[in-house]
Formats: structure tokens, sequence, C-alpha cells
């Protein structure tokens, strides 16, 4: 019995011994997880065998306890592509992870435009992202550069800072801005009307290392979870502290006046609370020739997250004052036929480098809207000041019911004021025409000297517009219930828009030159170069102030439906209706009115354009109309899907109505006027392969459209009525392979005017600057130890389009090139260098002319993409 109990005890303690060794010879996986510039990633899951952990705030992890062997480590972080790695453990194992960016991913989830956030593959909708690393690569020089990176997105960014025109898809630019698009900040309008005249919706946004992705949504579902935006939104998230880091980016231009410094961090605060701030301060002359410092001032930006068990509430403000030069058209040298023009610089003004802009031509004298004398500075250019603040919060109420609010207050004033070539010609012939016998030179180094008599003269219209008041306010709400497999969303809508802005507009004579031109005087008519106070060529159309008040309101309705794992259609309905209140008055001139006060009446002040306050007009209308849009997505395969959609969404016209006789003197609007249509059929093909992914969608477009526009006659202005059809294929795509990568988009569309009531003789035409074909592709390469080096280039091209709808003047097809290298100099330390159109390519945009004399020498006005421009960035991520 004694030998029995002896055994066994023995035996106890062998197996414990035994367990004891065991449990002390298991070995452990350490190691720290990156992203692709080696920034540390925090909050990354790691998982090796049944194990899992999530790295600190150094982006280190741990895992103990594993057998020693092969294994995969399993690491995953939103935004950015899964890393499986095989490790052999063996004791205590290091093995570093480094992650990419999955931006085009689609895998990834959107909540722009869209009911709820849903993978891109899972999504019924056109959507696209560009990351941050793409922006880096594609260096824009303005955020209206940066739309160009987005499929089915024609944006001509050849006014600088902003003013950009935007069409999506054929829908056309048949004025100015973007029309029937929508710019937003974290989910709210920057403004509630994106082509209010002088002051688009892109003059109030900057791109700026805040931003942690742009996302656009091309017409889909827009039509119904955003008022006035059926063609789509183009959303910028900002960065919101999730992960603790930041930025330090220093930039200058290597061949062209610009310096810049960016700036951002955020982190968490606790375990519930964080935060995110930043901004930018810039100066320089621009990529053009202007003279001075035609771009100064900065943008600051903050917002805080509190997390609760059950939602979160986030809030955020932007202050931007800044000032950007905004480029107009420019005189051109075309020659050959209407067909096959040949377009080129003129010997003393370069299309891609130079600037009406000039040192000598920046002080002007007008009459303010309430007869005050008033002086602008050219040098402003674009100036917005804009305070805003806002917030959002997202709640999960229990029993399957959320409630989601965002509302935001922007307070917007500012000015735009910028040389229009209204007539380019001789100054022999502007002589005849002042009956003078010739020019003298106005200021400068030759000023009180006459001016040659075949040199080139522009006469200039100061488009100088007071922007008093545009500020805004949005209030969106929504309220969603879960029933098993179907989400229904109820949602209330409501903004108010103020549209104060005064025209002040003064007329001059410059020379054609491309640096430091001076201002011209036509005798006795003149005085320091100026002849007009107002426009007398185009009838003194111009002079003029309105102040209007839109209120909106939109309730919405939206369901979702998983019909199954593989098939979810949606549908929603809007209802918009608004209320346009305000006074409007145009201009009426003034006899002997002493403008400068110099106690004598010279040559300008005999007729002076000023504001009609005495015969202003009440706007008093009202305006409705029903959106909605229903599609389905099925999933073909777990990495490929099919989707369709039809929609139907409205614009309202906002001051472009206020331009003519569509508001009657009871202040009511012509019916039918009040708001615009358009229809939309999609039909979308995805695909996520393993080192490549493809976006393919077939669009159908019908839009009808009430507009004015600066057409260039004796009135300055033109009437647009008319509707339009569009059609064409939109393709998105991505491809890897080893450290070599492609990214890239083409889209074709056929646009025709249908039906034009002004002028039925442009029925069928093609929409004037409408191009078969769009593209962008960026292809790159890693190279480095640690793949931490990049290169590659971006091409950036269309093909021919028309100046006009009358079909005749072709503006060539072009395609510029913009390489890139970034170079990481030590840990978190990188410089990269961008050259935006490498071969100076000249690509025009914009033309005011539709048709030349063919076969000899013509002068048109016109638009052209930036020449080369080459920057520097050393940048500090931490």
């Amino acid at each position: 019995m004694k030998k029995s109990t002896l055994f066994l005890k023995n035996l106890l303690f062998l197996t414990a011994l035994l367990l004891f060794n065991s449990a002390f010879s298991q070995s452990s996986l350490s190691g720290k997880v990156t992203d692709d510039k080696g920034n540390v990633v925090s909050g990354a899951n790691v998982s090796v065998a049944k194990k899992a952990t999530t790295t600190d705030a150094d982006g280190n992890y741990a895992i103990s306890g594993l057998s020693d062997g092969a294994t995969t480590v399993t690491v995953s972080y939103i935004g950015m592509k899964t890393s499986k790695k095989e490790v052999v453990i063996s004791g205590a194992t290091t093995a570093n992870v480094q992650l990419e960016q999955e931006a085009t991913s689609l895998e990834e989830v959107v909540v722009t435009g869209v009911i709820n956030p849903r993978s891109k593959l899972q999504s019924s909708v056109s959507i696209s992202s560009v990351s941050v690393a793409q922006i880096e690569q594609g260096a824009p020089r303005a955020t209206a550069e940066l739309f160009r990176m987005l499929p089915g997105i024609k944006s001509e960014s050849t006014g600088g800072e902003g003013n950009a025109n935007i069409t999506v898809r054929g829908i056309p630019i048949a004025s100015g801005g973007a029309k029937f698009l929508q710019l937003h900040e974290d989910g709210m309008p920057v403004m509630q009307f994106g082509d209010v005249a002088f002051g688009n919706a892109d003059i109030f946004v900057r791109n700026d290392q805040t931003i942690s992705k742009v996302e656009a949504i091309r017409g889909g579902s827009a039509s119904t979870l955003a008022s006035n935006s059926p063609a789509g939104i183009i959303n910028f998230i900002s960065k919101d502290g999730k992960k603790e880091g930041g930025s330090l980016m220093q930039s200058i231009g290597v061949d062209f006046g610009s310096n810049r410094t960016d700036f951002e961090y955020g982190s968490p605060i606790s375990e519930t609370l964080r935060f995110h701030v930043g901004g930018f301060f810039r100066q320089g002359e621009g990529p053009r020739n202007a003279g001075y410092t035609a771009n100064l001032g900065g943008q600051f930006k903050a917002n805080m997250t509190k997390e609760f068990e059950k939602g979160y509430v986030r809030l955020y403000f932007k202050y931007l004052n800044d000032r950007s030069i905004g480029y107009l058209p420019m005189p051109v040298k075309v020659s050959g036929t209407n067909e096959n023009p040949n377009w080129s610089s003129l010997s003393n003004f370069n299309i891609l480098h130079d600037t009406p802009h000039s040192p000598y031509f920046l002080d002007n004298l007008t009459v303010g809207a309430d007869g005050e004398r008033r002086r602008s500075n050219l040098a402003d250019g674009m100036r917005p000041v804009a305070t805003s603040f806002g917030g959002e919060m997202k709640f999960d109420l229990g029993n399957d019911w959320k409630v989601e609010e965002r509302f935001r207050q922007n307070y917007h004033n500012g000015r735009f004021v910028s040389p229009f070539p209204a007539e380019v010609a001789t100054a022999a012939s502007f002589a005849t025409g002042f009956g003078v016998p010739n020019l003298t030179y106005a200021n400068g180094p030759l000023a009180g000297q006459n001016f040659a008599s075949n040199g080139l003269v522009m006469r200039i219209h100061t488009f100088d517009t007071e922007i008093n008041n545009f500020n805004n306010f949005t209030n969106d709400m929504k309220l969603t219930k879960k029933f098993g497999n179907f989400d229904l969303t109820l949602g209330y809508y409501k903004a108010f828009q103020n549209i104060n802005m005064s025209w002040l507009w003064n007329s001059y004579l410059l020379e054609v030159k491309g640096e430091n031109a001076a201002l011209l005087n036509a005798g006795p008519n003149s005085v320091n170069g100026l002849y007009a106070y107002g426009v007398p060529a185009w009838g003194n159309c111009c002079t003029r102030n309105y102040d209007a008040n839109y209120e909106v309101t939109a309730p919405y309705v939206a369901g979702q439906l998983k019909v199954n794992d593989k098939f979810n259609v949606d549908m929603s309905l809007r209802f918009d209706s608004g209320k346009a209140r305000g006074s409007y008055a145009g201009a009426t001139q003034a006899l002997n009115l002493d403008v400068n006060n110099n106690g004598t009446i010279e040559g300008p002040e005999a007729s002076v354009s000023v504001v009609d306050n005495a015969n202003r007009k009440p706007i008093n209308y009202d305006y409705d109309y029903v959106s909605y849009s229903f599609g389905g997505n099925y999933l073909l395969t777990d990495n490929q899907s099919v989707f369709a959609r039809y929609s139907r969404g409205g614009r309202a016209n906002a001051d472009r109505l206020l331009f003519g006789p569509n508001v009657l003197n009871d202040g009511s609007a012509v019916p039918g006027l009040s708001a615009d249509m358009v229809n939309q059929a999609e039909l979308g093909f995805k695909r996520k392969g393993q080192n490549s992914s493809i976006y393919a969608t077939a669009f159908y477009a019908n839009v009808s459209e009430q507009n004015w526009d600066f057409g260039g006659s004796g009135g300055g202005i033109r009437q647009i009525q008319r509707k339009y059809n569009s059609y064409g294929l939109e393709l998105e795509g991505n491809y890897k392979v080893k450290n070599f990568s492609v990214n890239g988009s083409v889209t074709y569309t056929k646009a025709e005017i249908a039906d034009d009531v002004v002028t039925p003789a442009l029925n069928g035409n093609k929409p004037r600057r409408q191009a078969d074909f769009i593209y962008n592709i960026v292809p790159a390469f890693k190279f480095g130890s640690n793949k931490q080096h990049n290169f590659g280039f971006s091409v950036i091209g269309t093909t021919k389009s028309y100046a006009q709808d009358d079909n005749k003047l072709v503006m060539p097809g072009y395609a510029y090139v913009n390489p890139f290298i970034n170079v990481e100099l030590t840990k978190g330390l990188s410089a990269s260098l961008n050259v935006n159109n490498v071969f100076d390519t000249i690509g025009i945009t914009e033309v005011e002319e539709g048709s030349i004399t063919e076969n000899t020498d013509n002068i048109v006005r016109a638009r052209s993409i930036n020449g080369r421009t080459t920057s520097l960035t050393i940048a500090y991520r931490f």
C-alpha cells in the first residue's frame, strides 16, 4: 500500500513538473505595426491562432502562450489592406507588420449620400474616394484641382483656388460653378446653392492636412439625401483624432511664388474623448506672373468627439481667411480653321504663365451699393472670410431605434474681384472709338508717353463684387428603425441661405503684356486708365445689389431591404419646398457725379452707374419639387456585384433667376422656372480581386435648365432655357503587382442639347466644353529596403470639345503629365518633389468666342491650364 501511495505521489509530481516546464517553454510573439509611410498604427487588430490583441499608442503588440512552429499573423485596421504574414514561432519571436492604404478598395465603408454606411461593394450607387496619400501625389495647386482625381467629374480648375466650373457625367456647365452638385464638409453643405454668381461654394473650401479623405457620389441617392444636388455630392471628411499623431509640412514653389506651412495633430484624451486640430498658412505670387503677392492667408480647424455607451457627440469649428488670385480669360492667338485650330501664345503674353493682373492695376474706386465711395484692391482676388461651427450626434435608442442629428452654421462674407477682358483690339482701333489720336500710358515707367498704335489693348471690365452676407444654416435630423431585414429612415432637413451681394464694376484700358502691364488713357475720356464707372460696352448692364434669403424645408423617407445575403434594395423620397424673400435693384445712370471728390467732373464721371435703390423690386415666391430614387445591389460572388438605379432630383434656382425678367414686378417667379429637374438611370458592375479592383457604371441623364450667363454680346448677358440628354460609361480601377501600382479612371459621355427654347437652331448640338472622354491615370512604384520611397506620375487628359454651343470653334484635346517622387529621409521625415504640367502643355478649358476667321491670326479670350510649376515639400509625421 505504501509503495502504491509513493508511486502515485511520484507520478503526480512528475506530471506537475512536466506541465510546469511545458508552461514555461511556450513562446511569444511581439512587434510593431506601421503604415506604408512608417507611421505607427495604434488600435490595429492582431490575431495569431486563437489569440488576439490590439496595438498600443506606439503601434506595439505582444501575444504570449504560443506554441512553436509556423503560424499566420493577421493584422487589420479600417481604411487599410488586411495583412496576413507567415511567421515561424521559436521562443521570443519578433514580427513587424506594415499595412498599406486601401483607398480604392470596394470593401471601404462609404458615408456620403447613402441611407446607411455600407461598403462600396454592397452599395447601389457610384461613389469614389481620394485618400490623403493620393492627394499628396497629385499635389493640387488649388482645391479645384483635387476634383480632377474623381471619375465622372470634369473640373475646369483654371480659375485659381476656387470659381471652378464643375460638371458631372455630361450634366452641363451652362453658366458657371456647380449648379447640380453640392460641396460638403463633414456631411453638411458649404452653400445651399453651388453656382451663386461670383460666390461658388468652392471659394469657401480649402484642402489641407486636416482632411482624412474626400468622397464623391455621382447621381443616385444624392437626389434624395441632400437638397439641390441631383448630380452628386463631394464631401470633405476631416480627421477626428481617433489615432494619435500629427504632421508638420513645409512646401515651397521651386519655380513659382509659393510658400505654405501645414500642421495637424489629433489624439485621444481618454478612452471616450478625442480631438483634432490643424490648418495652414501660405503666401506667394501664385502659379502665374502677377507681379505681387497674390495668395495670402490660411485656415484653422478643430473638432472634438465624445463617445458614450450607445453613441457619440462631435463638435467642430473652422475659420478661413484667405486671399487667392482669381484667373479669368486671357488673350490667346488662334490660327488655322475652326475645326482644326492652332492655339499659341502672343509674343508678349504667355498663356501658360502670364495673367492680366498687374502691380500697376490694383486700386479701384467705385460707388457702393448705398451711394458711398468704396475702394477695392484687385489683389484681394477671391477673398473668403468664413467662420463655421457645427456638430453631429448619433445614438442607439434601444429596441432597434437610432437617431442622428447634424447641424452647421456658416458665416460667409468677402469679395471677388478680377479683371475680365471684354474686348481685345489694337490701340488704333480703341483710339478711333474714343475719338482721340492715340492712347497714352496712364502709369508705369512710361507714364505720359504715347502707346504704339499697333500694340494690343484690352478693354477690362472689373468683375468687382462684394460678398456682403452669404451666411447659411443647415440642420438634418433622421430617425432610423430596424424591422428585421428592413431599415426605415425618416428625415427632416431645414436650411437657410442668405445671398446679399453687390456688383460694382468699372471699365479700364490695359496693355496686353505678360508682366507689369500698364493702364492706358484715351485722352480726356480716361483718368488713370479708368474710362467708365460701369460697363457701357455691355449697356451698363451689371451694377446691381440683391439681398435675398432662401428658406429650404425638406422632409424625406428612405427604406432599405436586405432580401437575402446577396440582394438588397433601397428607395427614398424627398419633398423640397422653399421660400425666397428679399429685394434686388439694378443699375441707373447718375449724371455728373464727382466720384473721386476732387471738385471737377472728369470724363468717366459724366455718367456713372449706381445701384437704383429708388426702384428696388421685391423677391417673394415659393417653390416645391419632389425627388425620388430607387435601386438594388446584387452580390454575384464575395468579390463582385452589380447594381441598378433610377433617380429624379431637383435643383432650385437662386440668384441667377434675378438676372432677367423671370421674377415679375410683384416678386413672384415665372411659373416653371424656379426649379430644374434631372432624371438619371445607372447600371453598374464592381469587382475586387486580389491585386485589383474595377468599377464600371453606364449612365443616362435628362436635364432641364434655366440660367443666365455672360455671353459677351452687346447686353453682356444671355438667357438659357433648354433641355439636355447625355449617356455614357464611367470606369474606375486600380491594379497592383509587387511594388508597382496603377490607379485611374476614364469617362465617356455623349451629350446633346435636346430642346433650346431661346435658340432652337442649337437643338442636336453638343453642349459647349463637353468632351467625349476625360481620363486620369496614376502609375507609381515603391522602392527602398522597406519600400518606404515611391515615385510615379499622373496623366490627366480630355478629348476635344467645342468652345460654344453653336459647335464651330474646337478646343483641342490635351493630356498633361505630373511626375512626383517621395523619399523617406529618416523615420517620420520625408521629402517630396511634385511637378504639375511638366511639359508645359497648353490645355484650353474655356473660350468666350464661338468662332474665328479661318486661315488668319485671330485673338480670342480663353483660359488654359497653368504651365509647369514645381513644388518641394518637407514633411514630418509623428
